[in-house]
């Protein structure tokens, strides 16, 4: 079984950035990645300084290369199981290896929960879309289309309309109130009352919805803002704390209720971009790694390292 002083789960802008801050800091570091980014399908990120534009998968090649080159271990495999131990944990892949860790990093993200609408998540992330800081200028002074399935979704519609004079609210029943629909209508937001059937996209470009009563409602883009689902089997089997809408609850670092579990991104954050998500690496790694040495410094109490030599002239 190899040792670690951190297993970092997840190999995102998340985890990738607390690698690389934890190699730099000459730990050894173990990145396991299953290799499903929740961003694959996109083609470009935004609102990341530098790196505007950039291909999601560019920038995980050259995280990639970065951890590597100060030592950092990447091995493309899920976790299986995880065990507590006296002195930290077994993670055990699926691929039968077993490694030990001092401490973990999760940053496993999450999930976006879609409504099941007949062709809305072929065009995901391409003309069907669901943050407006990362796609609104991209497709501004377009019609847009925005997708009320569910209740809170005005305020949404009110942020889309930052990027767009012409904007469709589709309102399914009972997911506007008076006051948001009179809130819509006071900035020439179309509202359109009905349920969405079904998607349409003849010759693969989004040309609108079809209603169940047969109406055909056309802009250029969509708008969904979907149900976001943490990927938190692991903090689950951990037996971290949840909060009561099932995130996990964490300090100002990303140190969760488990000692030696640290969580970064959007596994814990629904609204953190990639800038953010690696933000939180960094943070958590410098915490964690204040952690180590504290453990360092008890060990070495327990048991006395020779003494330090020292030259004097």
């Amino acid at each position: 079984m190899a040792d670690f002083d951190v297993v970092v789960v997840g190999g995102g802008a998340a985890g990738l950035s607390a690698a690389l801050v934890l190699s730099r800091a000459r730990r050894r570091v173990l990145i396991v990645d299953s290799g499903m980014p929740r961003n694959a399908p996109a083609a470009h990120m935004h609102g990341f300084l530098s790196r505007e534009g950039f291909s999601p998968g560019e920038l995980i090649e050259l995280g990639r290369e970065e951890v590597a080159g100060y030592g950092g271990q990447i091995v493309d495999a899920s976790v299986a199981g995880v065990e507590r131990l006296t002195t930290g944990f077994r993670v055990t892949l699926d691929s039968g290896l077993s490694v030990s860790a001092r401490r973990l990093v999760v940053a496993t993200g999450l999930r976006d929960e879609l409504p099941e609408i007949p062709g809305l998540r072929a065009r995901w992330a391409r003309d069907v879309l669901h943050c407006p800081y990362c796609h609104g200028f991209e497709v501004r002074d377009q019609v847009l289309g925005v997708l009320g399935w569910a209740r809170g979704t005005a305020g949404y519609a009110q942020i889309v309309r930052q990027w767009s004079e012409d904007v469709v609210f589709l309102a399914s029943d009972g997911t506007l109130t008076e006051g948001e629909r009179e809130g819509l209508t006071a900035r020439s937001i179309a509202v359109v009352d009905g349920v969405v059937e079904r998607v349409l996209a003849p010759d693969d470009r989004l040309l609108g919805v079809q209603l169940e009563d047969g109406r055909i409602v056309e802009f250029d883009a969509l708008f969904v803002p979907p149900r976001f689902v943490p990927n938190d089997a692991l903090l689950v089997e951990l037996g971290c704390a949840l909060d009561d809408n099932g995130w996990a609850v964490i300090d100002g670092t990303g140190r969760t209720s488990v000692p030696g579990v640290w969580v970064a991104g959007n596994v814990a954050n629904a609204r953190a971009q990639v800038i953010t998500a690696a933000g939180e690496g960094s943070a958590a790694a410098i915490a964690l790694n204040a952690d180590l040495v504290a453990d360092d410094v008890a060990r070495a109490l327990a048991a006395p390292e020779p003494a330090a030599r020292i030259k004097t002239y």
